[in-house]
């Protein structure tokens, strides 16, 4: 029994998977620890065989040196695509830290071991709940078939215009700051009010001993006013999946 395997196809299969599984390696939360290495991979084929019957009709490499440059220029598609992606979504979290150090919990920060970094209480908590909304609301399938998208935009052996990146990358940044700024800063308004208010009255009545005062009424304030700011979440994440979408057709030159 001889068995035949098409070579076009399983050249396309395994470049596509590099892009793929470079990209999950940096994106949250395939990215974390919680998530083992060999899911990624399969996941990471299966996506790619998807793709693999299309892609296979490209040009591909013939030659080992051809194939090697191939791989590696896939993985670093996957990893700049990756990081520009974990970067919008990594605002909500920045949000979160924000709302803690106005708040007083920074001081609660500690260790995750998933994340492989430290992490404050709220920023987590929003770490946590906008992966909740992206994976309710569909938004993470949007993602991915973003990234699949790409493949008809950027071929296999095809290298992107690295020179667009710069663009792509500052508006990530500006993305970056302009969403945590705009989702923490009426609370941070807020609570320097609370913090002004309780230092005149520390000015005015030295006797009622405010600081008893300060840090329960903060931790009262931050938790109220995080409870009506959980209605912005659902369009920020909305938000920000386009955004990374975007990015990643600039990036492989759909526009």
């Amino acid at each position: 029994m001889v068995l035949s395997v098409d070579g076009a196809a399983l050249s396309a299969l395994l470049l596509a998977s590099v892009r793929v599984v470079a990209w999950l390696a940096v994106v949250p939360p395939f990215a974390t620890r919680g998530i083992p290495a060999m899911a990624k991979v399969v996941l990471a084929l299966g996506l790619s065989l998807t793709m693999a019957p299309t892609l296979a009709t490209q040009d591909l490499p013939s030659t080992t040196p051809a194939l090697l440059m191939a791989t590696v220029a896939q993985a670093l598609i996957g990893v700049a695509m990756g990081y520009v992606t974990m970067l919008l979504f990594a605002a909500i979290g920045a949000a979160g830290a924000l709302i803690d150090l106005f708040g007083g919990f920074a001081i609660a920060a500690a260790w995750d071991p998933l994340g492989m970094n430290m992490n404050t209480v709220f920023g987590r908590f929003h770490q946590i709940l906008a992966t909740a909304l992206l994976v309710v609301t569909g938004g993470h399938l949007l993602v991915i078939g973003g990234l699949l998208s790409t493949f008809h935009y950027l071929p296999l052996t095809g290298m992107p215009d690295i020179s667009s990146w710069d663009g792509v990358l500052v508006t990530a940044f500006s993305m970056f700051f302009t969403v945590a700024v705009q989702m923490a800063l009426p609370m941070i308004a807020v609570l320097f009010v609370a913090d002004l208010a309780l230092a005149l009255l520390t000015k005015v009545a030295p006797q009622l001993n405010a600081l008893n005062v300060m840090f329960p009424a903060k931790v009262g304030l931050t938790l109220l006013l995080l409870g009506l700011s959980f209605p912005m979440l659902p369009d920020a994440v909305e938000r920000l999946v386009g955004f990374a979408n975007d990015a990643m057709a600039t990036m492989s030159g759909a526009g």
